[in-house]
């Protein structure tokens, strides 16, 4: 007996607006055509293994970036299709490897509208652009070396972690916003270091 599926376009878990394009072309008109809204939207979508027709993710991501949006939050909707939040990319994001290579090449392509270049410039400006680089390259933030002088033996717990650990530490640093909040991950970064029971 085959099996149906519900094709209705289901609820938003946070009871956000839907939308279900019916290819890449739709959503980017969709964006074209909202080029004020402050607040994201759930896209369902189909999966790469089912039989509907419509667009996949990666073409919806390209659609998005070129609008200075940005995909997050996944949601199973059922064995054919999922659900997935895309919202304008906040100021101070910051901007993976991945999405930089995929805005070089549709800038290439001539095909990033005037608020997903306005994003990348702002990125550039405000340093969110190549924090992963810092992070990548295991570059150790002034306020941690000043850190590690003061507690030797938490650099020597840094320095024995995996380096996945260790960017993940860097990560949280890189990514406080405001000095204050800089600062206290610094220290409880060094506490989790000396009393790893406490991460």
């Amino acid at each position: 007996m085959a099996h149906t599926i519900d094709l209705r376009i289901p609820p938003a878990p946070n009871g956000k607006d839907v939308l279900v394009p019916e290819s890449a072309d739709a959503w980017r008109r969709w964006l074209a055509n909202h080029p004020d809204r402050t607040e994201g939207i759930w896209l369902v979508y189909r999966k790469k293994a089912s039989d509907l027709e419509g667009p996949l993710q990666p073409a919806l991501l390209d659609e998005a970036l070129c609008f200075g949006w940005i995909d997050s939050k996944v949601v199973p909707v059922d064995e054919q299709r999922t659900m997935q939040w895309f919202s304008p990319r906040r100021k101070g994001s910051i901007w993976s490897a991945r999405n930089r290579e995929y805005v070089a090449r549709l800038e290439a392509e001539g095909r990033l509208a005037p608020a997903g270049m306005a994003a990348i410039e702002t990125a550039k400006a405000d340093g969110s652009w190549t924090i992963t680089d810092t992070v990548d390259a295991l570059e150790i933030p002034d306020e941690l070396v000043e850190a590690f002088a003061s507690v030797p033996e938490a650099q020597v717990a840094f320095e024995a972690l995996s380096e996945s650990h260790k960017k993940r530490h860097l990560w949280w640093i890189h990514s406080a916003k405001r000095p204050e909040t800089r600062a206290r991950r610094v220290a409880e970064t060094i506490e989790t270091l000396i009393d790893p029971e406490r991460g």
